[in-house]
């Protein structure tokens, strides 16, 4: 019998996840400012030659290429064709997972929603829940072993998120947060106060992914790990990009230097790890390298 992602959670080595979508997906010929989702129905061989480079690295867990999905939830006249990019995108996840010869699983990314919610911005709660629980239901539907609720820097939206998601589906969830003014969100939401109150609304796992520096995002995940059991989830940038002539960013840090900084990651408590932003699969198989 197949074994469970809550099963692995809970039992064996650390995970290891996967890394970036975006930057390696632009590194390949994808636009900047274009959305990956679109080469999951224009060009699909790209995405499952990027799951099936991640899982030749060492990845155990790939994520689905629908980060930007949930946005699209709130438009009436994109609903069929982001649910038709979801059952898609898992489809070619699935493709690669079950052709890897070894167990990996599929999650089903969801990131934030692109608005402020009201106040501050004009995002109703009511509408925030109709799309998440929407983008869920349709990564669920259509197989994804676990739903990822990423990058969050609000922790109202993310809680919003976490009820919308187990509203539709019972799957292994996970939230992760970024904090990019190095341990504070965009909002000021501090990784104690995911792991005190978003750690407490029935997710699996928690975590951080992207964000600033290793070292910022090491003293996050560290406090983090002080306000919570929860396993905890790892996905930070290869470092902070620097803009090269053509103004695109550029991750100075090397596969090398990402994978020594992995054995502190493991000891501040993380479970599950990997990379954001600038990880490419030779990143990753350092991680791996690093974790075995």
């Amino acid at each position: 019998m197949r074994q469970t992602f809550i099963e692995r959670l809970s039992a064996g080595p650390p995970i290891v996840l996967d890394g970036a979508t975006g930057t390696n997906l632009q590194a390949r010929g994808l636009e900047r400012g274009q959305l990956g989702e679109t080469w999951v129905l224009e060009h699909p061989e790209h995405i499952l030659q990027l799951h099936q480079d991640f899982i030749q690295a060492g990845a155990e867990v790939i994520l689905t290429c629908t980060f930007n999905g949930g946005g699209y939830f709130l438009k009436p006249e994109a609903v069929d064709w982001i649910t038709k990019v979801d059952h898609q995108a898992v489809g070619l996840a699935r493709q690669a997972a079950t052709a890897a010869g070894r167990p990996v699983f599929v999650a089903g990314s969801m990131g934030p929603l692109g608005q402020l919610l009201m106040p501050l911005g004009t995002l109703t709660e009511t509408d925030a829940f109709a799309a998440y629980a929407a983008h869920a239901k349709a990564l669920a539907d259509a197989g994804v072993d676990l739903l990822l609720i990423e990058t969050q820097y609000d922790l109202n939206e993310a809680a919003i998120a976490i009820r919308a998601v187990r509203s539709v589906s019972d799957k292994p969830l996970v939230c992760t947060f970024s904090f990019d003014r190095g341990t504070r969100s965009m909002m000021g939401a501090r990784p104690e106060q995911a792991g005190k109150q978003i750690a407490t609304l029935g997710i699996d796992a928690v975590g951080i992914n992207c964000g600033r520096s290793l070292a910022d995002n090491l003293q996050a995940l560290q406090e983090l790990r002080a306000a919570t059991a929860l396993p905890l989830w790892f996905k930070p940038n290869a470092g902070l990009p620097r803009m090269d002539a053509t103004d695109q960013p550029v991750y100075d840090l090397t596969p090398e230097a990402m994978g020594a900084a992995v054995v502190d990651w493991l000891a501040s408590g993380a479970r599950l790890v990997g990379g954001c932003c600038g990880t490419t699969p030779a990143h990753l198989a350092a991680i791996a390298g690093a974790v075995a």
